[in-house]
């Protein structure tokens, strides 16, 4: 079954535009994987090689990610391609929905070691393996439950869109040295006013030890299962050696611990089983607004400047951008209140005509219970008549904080016979002095509830909350031309794919045009390993080696690429 990806998500998607990836971009893929495949094939969790196929990863090209969707469906996941850097919550709704999100640029020749921006090798290569395991797919898809309620505070949103800026400049290549200046004093401006440490920090933490940089089993002779590390053969490669110190897992050692994505990491953790970051998870789970509730986590909320819900203790949930609102002398909570448009729900389901076409100018309802002590939502039928809830009554509500509801009850909404909203019209809300609601503003529509039972990021109904945005088409097409550089790749592949022994002419052909771009590395050794195999022209193979041996003597950035490839090109055989 192919996964359909949720109309909210759609605008964060793009057209794979699978014909546009030149021949380079196919090498680039290529010479990563073969490096990969072969240094991590005996240091990487049992599922990575099976799970390659799987998943419907090739080796030997960039992989179709409707393919990839396909095959992924058997496992009742899927996969979708995504523009680059995506927020936090959107990238975790993805997985809660068990899609996969995989970039759809891949890194330049320039940038085939390392590149800042997400990119298909790192999604595709790393990630999609190890969902062929089935509790590590549901790890996986879980932490996307849990991380899209994640709150993050402002300044944290304003540093993730300065560290996608830098990033996006970093790939393109065409930035220059003032704008790339400029672009890392904004992200350290931006990073100087984030202040604590959010619940969004911290499960990003989680999933960076996890997902991305984890490893499994004992301490001793640990195996690779995080996407960062599948991805990156010199790190992966590296797991065994003493300078990486190997740390038994704990869910509060792993969250409390910080991390550099421009170094390599100092220390790795190591768990025991899929089932222990699991357990792990919902542990970190209980710390967060959406289990706590209460104040402290609506205050995250505020904190946050961005879109969160708010579900009181009748299952009433409320989706907007909130403000402070009204506290009692002990800071608590008494009257919640919204400037932006704002949506009510129950169990994720808009209510009808309680959208943001609704309430587009916010929204404000006090809550807690009554001045006797009592809550609405555990009132009865006739407890509500009684205390002059019933359409068409005009009747004075007073709550314990001092809030004071008056006006006509014209209607009151419930669910499976709980109370969860009461309108009125010609209300009047006052706290002492204060006047929150005016007759002549229109209808109050008062929320129940005495308690705030859950705040979380985003909204309880994103579809329809949100709306519906269709994908963007990927930029891939308008970037890239093939060159002639690209023509002679295509050829070199295609005596790879067709008949390898056959092809000795055509290799010549194009080594003779390579003294047009000296400092081409890839090519040659795609060329070596042809030659390698075939024996075909053992005077061919020792001129290209030469030149790539003079590569590594002029141009040190190039020495460790070449090493490996030909080491690479020496012990793994070709294939069609």
């Amino acid at each position: 079954m192919v996964k359909r990806i949720p109309a909210h998500l759609r605008q964060y998607t793009v057209k794979q535009n699978y014909e546009s990836y030149t021949p380079i971009n196919h090498a680039v893929w290529r010479y990563v994987m073969r490096q990969n495949h072969e240094t991590l094939k005996d240091l990487a969790h049992e599922a990575y090689t099976d799970g390659l196929t799987a998943s419907g990863i090739s080796i030997e090209q960039i992989p179709d990610v409707a393919e990839m969707n396909e095959k992924l469906g058997r496992f009742g996941l899927g996969a979708a391609t995504i523009d680059g850097f995506i927020p936090g919550v959107a990238f975790f709704d993805f997985q809660s929905n068990g899609i996969l999100p995989v970039v759809a640029e891949i890194r330049k020749l320039e940038n085939i070691q390392y590149t800042p921006a997400p990119d298909m090798i790192h999604e595709a290569a790393g990630h999609a393996p190890i969902l062929a395991d089935e509790t590590y797919a549901a790890y996986v898809k879980r932490f996307g439950e849990i991380g899209k309620k994640a709150i993050a505070t402002k300044e944290e949103h304003d540093v993730f869109e300065a560290v996608r800026t830098y990033s996006n400049l970093l790939e393109k290549g065409s930035a220059t040295e003032e704008q790339l200046e400029a672009a890392q004093k904004n992200i350290a401006e931006k990073e100087a006013l984030v202040q604590g440490e959010s619940e969004a920090e911290l499960i990003g933490r989680l999933y960076w030890w996890t997902v991305e940089y984890g490893l499994i089993g004992t301490l001793e002779n640990p195996k690779i299962y995080g996407a960062g590390l599948l991805s990156s053969v010199e790190e992966g490669g590296n797991i065994l050696s003493s300078e990486v110190e190997k740390v038994r897992y704990d869910v509060d050692l792993v969250v409390a611990t910080t991390f550099d994505i421009t170094k390599p990491q100092p220390q790795l953790f190591v768990t025991a089983s899929f089932e222990e970051l699991m357990e792990g998870l919902e542990q970190f789970a209980d710390t967060m607004a959406f289990r706590r509730g209460g104040t402290e986590s609506v205050d995250k909320a505020v904190a946050s400047g961005s879109t969160a819900t708010i579900e009181l203790s009748s299952g009433l949930q409320m989706t907007s951008t909130w403000d402070q609102g009204e506290r009692d002398a002990d800071g608590e909570i008494v009257y919640l209140r919204a400037s932006k448009p704002t949506a009510l729900a129950v169990e994720n389901n808009e209510l009808n005509g309680h959208g943001r076409s609704t309430h587009t100018d916010g929204y404000g309802t006090p809550i807690g219970r009554l001045e006797d002590g009592s809550a609405l939502e555990e009132m009865s039928e006739a407890q509500l008549k009684a205390a002059g809830i019933q359409t068409g009554s005009e009747t004075t509500l007073r709550f314990a904080s001092g809030v004071t509801v008056s006006g006509t009850v014209q209607n009151v909404l419930t669910n499976d016979g709980t109370p969860l909203l009461i309108q009125w019209q010609n209300a009047s809300v006052t706290l002492g002095e204060k006047r929150l609601f005016e007759p002549d503003w229109g209808d109050f529509d008062m929320a129940v509830g005495a308690e705030v039972a859950s705040v979380f990021a985003g909204a309880a109904d994103s579809e329809a909350y949100f709306g519906e945005e269709l994908p963007a088409e990927s930029t891939l097409a308008h970037e890239q031309e093939e060159t002639a550089l690209d023509e002679l790749y295509g050829r070199v592949r295609a005596v790879r794919e067709q008949s390898a022994a056959d092809g000795t002419p055509e290799l010549q052909a194009v080594h003779d045009q390579l003294r047009d771009y000296p400092e081409d590395w890839l090519l040659r050794l795609e060329i070596v390993e042809i030659l390698e195999e075939t024996e075909a022209d053992p005077e061919l193979l020792e001129a290209v080696k030469n030149e790539l041996h003079q590569l590594q003597e002029s141009k040190s950035s190039l020495s460790k690429l070449i090493r490996n490839g030909l080491l690479v090109a020496e012990k793994a055989p070709l294939k069609k």
